[in-house]
């Protein structure tokens, strides 16, 4: 690759990606860099060569992982300076030996919305409108009671129980899964979620906020009566045709609230059940406290509320919580996954819900994950089209392979929950 390779990056687009950093000390940091990667591969188990697990196209790499880490690993893909025929693998080999150059922290941008543009998540959508996790058919569930830890203000003191009971329910791997089933799983997962929240026929149900139309439409087919709230202008228009198109048009309201991520304050309906996909592991901390917040107010005493959610597990290494960062720079300003502990602390500290039980579908969505990247490997010339140039065709590549990897790592878990209101006499 020319010294000019990056002539072609839009610059205003992607200005960390079209210029190479220029560091004090450039050239020694960098050729430090390039031993240090030399280093991380032998540790890996990897090689760079043509024919290697990946190929080194431009020596632009170093300056980058000098300059920024993980995050400069990422911007440098992004540049086609360096490629892999199985990134998944590769990501996965330098997060489980343990790769930790030096990183920077940059402040996240939390003044958006956040939500993926419809027309590239129909790309890789099994459903052609979700891009959360499917639930496939062939899997079987086993359930246990746990016995977990309360963290509500003076629990294990007077009459605040020290613990409650969870049922953890835990779906088997899938079997004999093709790519053509991804469309099915996800409207398994939306159903799941549906079933959860005891979602029938006259049950008033809000998505908060929209997931893309899927779960509206599921629990619309089942004669509720549903709202969607979202804060995204395109992705509302986006729903509003999906419904009418599934002939549910009349029978859901699609909002656009600009404060759906502070807990939708200004709205005042209250709900038998209220569900979220997906969203909680995508926003600030503070929004997350004021979504559960939003939630515990807009659930009616006695209803039932269930939420898909992506978490960490014990074994998250802090070379994962690195290479994630480069996915709060460019997609989701707000991510960072919650383990379950913190989940609980989440709920129990900031509402009066209580998580009743818990459905965890991990190998699900790892597979899920798997047929989205083929699907949107095979619609790259109708992302070009679509106005997604190569540096942003190229993150959604990386950003497939990464969650894969920590997926396959089992530092992912995807889990369904179930809350009520702990208290049933009246909110708190």
């Amino acid at each position: 690759m020319s010294a000019n390779h990056l002539d072609v990056i839009d610059g205003n687009a992607w200005p960390a990606v079209a210029e190479l950093p220029r560091p004090v000390l450039g050239a020694v940091r960098s050729r430090a860099a390039e031993a240090q990667f030399a280093s991380a591969l032998s540790k890996a188990g990897l090689t760079a060569s043509r024919d290697g697990d990946l190929t080194v196209i431009h020596e632009g790499l170093f300056a980058r992982l000098s300059a920024a880490g993980w995050t400069g690993l990422a911007e440098s893909f992004l540049a086609g300076e360096w490629r892999s025929a199985d990134l998944t693998a590769v990501l996965a080999a330098f997060i489980d030996s343990g790769f930790r150059p030096r990183t920077p922290k940059i402040s996240p941008d939390f003044s958006g919305v956040g939500e993926l543009p419809p027309d590239l998540v129909r790309l890789f959508a099994g459903d052609g409108m979700s891009a959360n996790a499917g639930v496939f058919a062939s899997a079987v569930p086993t359930t246990v009671r746990e016995a977990v830890p309360s963290y509500v203000p003076g629990a294990g003191r007077g009459r605040e129980p020290g613990h409650h009971f969870v049922d953890v329910c835990t779906f088997a791997p899938p079997v004999l899964a093709e790519r053509a089933d991804l469309g099915d799983a996800q409207h398994r997962a939306a159903e799941l979620l549906l079933d959860a929240a005891g979602v029938r026929t006259g049950t008033h149900v809000l998505e908060f906020p929209s997931s893309g139309g899927a779960v509206a439409v599921a629990a619309a087919l089942r004669k509720a009566a549903v709202d969607t709230l979202t804060g995204d202008v395109d992705l509302a228009a986006a729903v509003k045709e999906r419904l009418t198109l599934a002939g549910v048009g009349d029978s859901v309201q699609t909002v656009v609230r600009d404060s759906v991520l502070t807990g939708a304050k200004d709205w005042r309906s209250r709900y038998d059940a209220v569900v979220s996909v997906e969203k909680l592991e995508t926003v600030s901390p503070a929004q997350r406290v004021d979504m559960i917040r939003g939630i515990d107010r807009m659930l009616e005493i006695g209803g039932r509320a269930a939420i898909q959610i992506t978490v960490a597990t014990e074994k998250m290494s802090p070379a994962a919580r690195d290479a994630l960062r480069v996915l709060t720079h460019y997609i989701w300003p707000g991510l960072d996954y919650p383990t379950m502990t913190q989940l609980h602390q989440l709920v129990d500290r900031n509402s009066g819900l209580r998580i009743v039980a818990q459905t965890h579908v991990g190998t699900h969505a790892q597979l899920s994950l798997e047929f989205q990247a083929s699907l949107f490997d095979g619609h790259k010339r109708e992302a070009a089209a679509e106005g997604f140039d190569a540096v942003y065709r190229r993150l959604w590549d990386y950003q497939f392979a990464l969650r894969r990897a920590l997926f396959s790592l089992g530092m992912l878990d995807t889990v369904q929950i179930e809350l009520t209101h702990r208290n049933r006499g009246g909110r708190r």
